[in-house]
């Protein structure tokens, strides 16, 4: 597919590059700063200080969200379990919360549209804590309405923060800290992960239900202050003018057509930008499909290790994933900081080959030392893959920046769902090398048609001032992430038709 993307204003003549890399190439007047602003290096500086300040401010309001998010994820699917006496309801209650996010990731685009990206993450962790201290207050018999009740709103709520604070990044910091910032809010993410499993066990037995749920919703609580006190760009208004435009329709240029079927055809324009990105955010959702046969396959994995504790394995696994996630971020922020240059479509290519081969091989039967050297590469591969995937989506005008990252949140949710339904199925006949092989394999195929694709569009950029010619002898300060015309194109940006 190949669309024209039509923003208010003139777009420069670009005869050696389609409509998307014209759009492209202004991202850093219409959406962040620019290497050239005529303003004082201290007062850009002071600017650059200030805001990236106020980014780790707000990551870790985030990280301490996230560690309530996966406590909450173990402590509920075990009272669920307690409660009701069934696994069964454990799978409704998992697929009711991930549909929640699908849906959660269809609407959000418009609704970054018409609110702040602020506004978003304050209510969606007021709404968060609010529905936890629904059910901690429910008598015994309004229990199971009240668990429902936390899977919808957890399952849409984080997907809504998640979408606002990734598509608002490049306001946030700027166009040339896109990948700093990434990477800093994935270590929060991954730091609070590990926090969040390996204590979920320990506060249950210790302290009880009740007391975890309180917990969980203090996370959301400071989460939400947090947001509150802190000036957030993004959000509303960024398709407002562009959005009636791009989507052809006449009617909802004229303000005659329907506000709310507005956001779908701005959507689906999002991931038709380039042939590369549709095929990017496939990817991404096949990967979280191979994702569901790990985290399913594991605990069996583990009791065959070690039928007496089979949580040892477990945790340990996820732990040294941790340090491998937490230690290419490490690397990434200083390769960005240094070249202001992100890892860019084929760093998520290449790290998804790499992901899911390492997650295939961790469940091959090797020695625990190889296991996990395997486990620990395999959460590098994920971490470069999660920024590089973020961070090229972030190229996207604001116009259709949070319609991405909605619909992609929908592909991943759908994904991993389908994915443990079919896995689940596929665990009580094979093996779970057998079901991890052909779920991961299926990813690695993806990717590599991905990686072909992307191959091919490079060898069709001309030379010259933006293309690969124009890439060589750039400086630093020069290096803009998503700015094509400054020489930092990864290639699935140009549509080539």
């Amino acid at each position: 597919m190949q669309i024209t993307f039509v923003q208010s204003g003139a777009l420069r003549p670009a005869p050696a590059l389609d409509e998307y890399v014209s759009v492209t190439s202004e991202i850093g007047s219409a959406d962040g700063p620019k290497a050239d602003e005529p303003e004082g290096g201290s007062r850009k500086t002071r600017e650059t200080a200030v805001s990236e300040r106020r980014f780790r401010f707000l990551v870790a309001g985030y990280a301490v969200s996230s560690y309530g998010t996966f406590l909450n994820m173990v402590a509920l699917n075990l009272f669920v379990y307690e409660t009701t006496g069934r696994a069964l309801a454990m799978g409704l209650f998992m697929a009711v919360r991930l549909a929640s996010g699908f849906v959660a990731g269809l609407v959000v685009g418009g609704l970054l549209a018409r609110f702040t990206a602020k506004s978003i993450m304050l209510w969606a962790n007021v709404g968060q804590g609010a529905v936890m201290l629904v059910l901690i207050l429910a008598p015994d018999s309004l229990v199971t309405g009240a668990l429902m009740a936390v899977s919808v709103v957890i399952g849409a709520c984080g997907t809504l923060f998640m979408v606002a604070l990734r598509s608002s990044i490049p306001e946030m910091v700027g166009e040339d800290r896109r990948a700093w910032a990434n990477s800093l809010s994935i270590t929060g993410r991954s730091l609070a992960m590990v926090a969040g499993f390996a204590s979920a066990g320990v506060v249950v037995s210790l302290v009880g239900y009740t007391a975890a749920f309180l917990l969980d919703m203090a996370t959301f609580v400071v989460c939400a202050v947090t947001v509150a006190l802190l000036p957030i760009a993004g959000g509303k208004g960024a398709g407002s003018a562009a959005a009636p435009e791009a989507s052809g329709s006449a009617e909802d240029a004229s303000g005659a057509g329907k506000r709310g079927r507005r956001w779908k055809p701005v959507a689906f324009l999002a991931l038709a930008a380039a042939p590369g990105l549709g095929l990017m955010v496939a990817l991404r959702g096949v990967d979280a499909f191979g994702s569901s046969s790990h985290n399913a396959a594991l605990p069996i994995y583990s009791t065959s290790l070690d039928a007496s504790n089979p949580a040892v394995f477990v945790s340990a696994f996820w732990c040294v994933w941790a340090l491998g996630n937490i230690g290419a971020q490490q690397v990434i922020q200083r390769y960005a900081q240094r070249t202001g240059r992100s890892v860019g479509a084929l760093g998520f290519g290449y790290g998804t080959v790499v992901m899911s081969a390492a997650f295939i091989a961790a469940f091959a039967g090797f020695p625990l030392a190889v296991t996990a050297v395997i486990a620990l590469i395999a959460g590098a591969a994920d971490g470069l893959t999660e920024v590089a995937y973020t961070s090229h989506l972030q190229t996207l005008p604001a116009t259709l920046r949070g319609h991405a990252f909605g619909l992609s949140a929908t592909f991943e949710n759908l994904g991993f769902g389908v994915g443990m339904i079919l896995v689940a199925a596929a665990l009580d006949r094979f093996s779970p090398l057998a079901v991890v092989g052909w779920s991961h394999g299926a990813a690695i195929v993806v990717a590599v048609v991905f990686l072909l694709r992307v191959a091919s569009l490079r060898r069709a950029e001309p030379a010259g001032p933006m293309g690969r010619a124009g890439r060589t002898g750039l400086g630093k300060d020069e290096a803009v992430e998503g700015r094509p015309d400054r020489g930092d194109r990864d290639g699935a940006e140009v549509s080539r038709g």
